[in-house]
């Protein structure tokens, strides 16, 4: 998507033609006419000198007054760039959105499609860092950063694309400001997701999904999306906040949205948020330093109650299935089966679960003093592996390879006639297991 065309289609039209008091003004009505048509015909050097009359004297006529503005002297900066008189017309380009910023209120009382100063002042930030001759990225980051976070109305989604942009060239510049180009991106992310939903039009919500691509790719590509970059920002300052909950939950988010919860500053803005205020992610937070501590009971502690303060079931059968992770790690097998069945139990189409079981249940087959019987344990485990793909497709591939690996363990038909079984008869798999099963 073109962001600049998506810009243009938001905020470029011109509002109505209605004039004001002003109108009685005759040179100002004819200077008028004469530019806005030498405007439409293409011929901006004939627009020129009239339109600057009716801005001096006139500033108030119309709102297309400043619309052509924008197209003359736009026009005469491609043609002149590289000549002396390039910074003339820039500094005239700027003059116009600052006059058209100052009478902004008196315009909107009196001309409907008026848009916002803060509107303007982000039109102004985006012509100047194309057109300025030497960039001040602090002034455009500024501008920027004043218009998206005063006026986060839908139709600021191609704005934002800029903002964070201009903030990401300010990190170039200044390594100090990671830690801000974060907010940003956690900010810009948050508007764009607002005004998808907020858009009825099926193409526009394309194109600010579009822009919404545009800024993951920005942060991807930034450097910073990194868990040792994380670290690096966070970690020298959670003690010094360790007594802000805010700033420490802030920390808790980006990181775990990152996929960064093995850092040390997640786990300590885990443990201090924890004291001020027990709420899921922290707890979370606090079982995953427990367990890199090898405290195994201290992790699942901590889980459980990650799970009792947690209200939403999908995030609660997470945790459940973090627990039984951990405890498979250190082969608390039954233990491991519990809290993947209550990770079932809290969101029924969830794949992982079942695949740990079978994974769990193929680790620990001799239950028998029977080696065929034992072979019937792989019966139980395809049983899981096909349930996983049957609730949860995305799994499907994973499961896949486990079948096609596990399936050759199953006992032949012959080695189970012999102790009495056929094809299709119900065994059940003893042992901690303790599940029935077909033999095939």
């Amino acid at each position: 998507m073109k962001i600049k065309t998506l810009l243009a289609v938001l905020f470029f039209s011109t509002g109505a033609a209605s004039a004001l008091a002003q109108s009685n003004d005759s040179i100002c009505n004819v200077n008028s006419s004469i530019s806005h048509e030498a405007v439409k015909a293409g011929n901006f050097k004939d627009a020129y000198l009239p339109w600057k009359t009716v801005m001096k004297d006139c500033p108030l006529l119309r709102y297309y007054t400043y619309s052509d503005g924008f197209d003359i002297l736009k026009s005469f900066l491609t043609t002149t760039k590289g000549k002396p008189e390039y910074n003339k017309y820039f500094d005239e380009l700027m003059s116009i959105y600052d006059q058209l910023m100052k009478y902004t209120p008196e315009l909107q009382a009196n001309i409907r499609g008026v848009r916002s100063v803060e509107k303007t002042l982000a039109l102004k930030a985006i012509d100047y860092l194309q057109y300025a001759p030497k960039k001040d990225i602090n002034l455009a980051y500024e501008w920027l950063s004043t218009s998206v976070n005063a006026e986060k109305s839908e139709s600021m989604a191609p704005v934002i694309f800029y903002f964070l942009n201009t903030s990401l060239q300010k990190l170039q510049a200044t390594p100090e400001h990671k830690e801000q180009f974060i907010q940003d991106y956690l900010n810009a992310s948050q508007w764009v997701d607002d005004a998808i939903a907020a858009t009825t039009q099926e193409s526009t919500k394309k194109d600010y999904q579009s822009v919404k691509e545009n800024l993951v790719a920005l942060f991807i590509n930034s450097g910073t999306a990194s868990c040792e970059s994380l670290q690096d920002i966070y970690a020298p300052k959670i003690e010094a906040h360790k007594t802000d909950s805010a700033y420490l939950k802030k920390v808790i988010y980006i990181m775990k949205m990152m996929k960064c919860t093995e850092q040390d500053a997640y786990f300590k803005a885990s443990f201090y948020s924890y004291k001020i205020e027990p709420t899921s992610e922290a707890a979370a937070g606090c079982a995953y330093m427990s367990f890199k501590k090898g405290d195994i009971d201290g992790a699942i502690k901590f889980f459980d109650q990650a799970i009792n303060l947690e209200s939403d079931n999908g995030k609660k059968a997470d945790y459940s299935y973090a627990a039984a992770t951990v405890l498979a790690s250190v082969k608390r097998l039954s233990q491991s089966r519990s809290y993947a069945q209550k990770a079932i139990s809290f969101k029924e189409n969830y794949g992982a679960p079942y695949i740990l079981i079978a994974n769990l249940y193929a680790t620990s087959p001799n239950w028998s003093d029977q080696p065929a019987l034992n072979k019937c344990t792989y019966f139980v485990v395809l049983d899981k592996l096909a349930r996983a793909k049957a609730v949860d497709p995305s799994c499907a591939d994973e499961a896949d390879k486990l079948i096609s690996s596990y399936r050759q363990y199953t006992p032949a038909i012959n080695e189970l006639f012999m102790l009495g079984h056929k094809q299709g008869d119900r065994i059940t798999v003893g042992g901690w297991i303790g599940e029935t099963t077909t033999i095939r």
